[in-house]
């Protein structure tokens, strides 16, 4: 009997969180709508807030870079990586090499500075 309950509270969540747009703001990477969205705005601000007062900027600058990466995401380069089935290689060398920079970054902030 809880069990039922328990997935009537959280189908209502999920209808709710439907119902604001960000599931699939985020999917289809729309960055002015996600980012004029209150429903994500307000938390979003919130949690910057929070992590400037707690001074966390390591964790600051992991946010940023999680954006960036959404929002690089959904550019065109991107959807033309794989064009027909084909993989195309010119246009995967620059991002393995973008993404061992951010992740050579990441290392060295986390463990390369006291």
């Amino acid at each position: 009997m809880a069990s039922a309950a328990a997935d009537g509270f959280v189908a209502k969540i999920g209808a709710w969180l439907q119902s604001t747009n960000v599931p699939q703001q985020i999917k289809d990477v729309d960055f002015t709508g996600l980012f004029t969205n209150p429903w994500f705005m307000v938390p979003f601000v919130a949690l910057i807030g929070y992590l400037i007062w707690k001074q966390s900027f390591n964790e600051l600058i992991i946010v940023v870079i999680f954006v960036a990466l959404w929002w690089l995401s959904g550019t065109e380069y991107m959807q033309t990586l794989v064009v027909d089935g084909t993989l195309q290689i010119k246009k995967v060398l620059p991002v393995l090499a973008g993404a061992a920079a951010v992740l050579a970054f990441v290392i060295y902030l986390f463990f390369g500075r006291s």
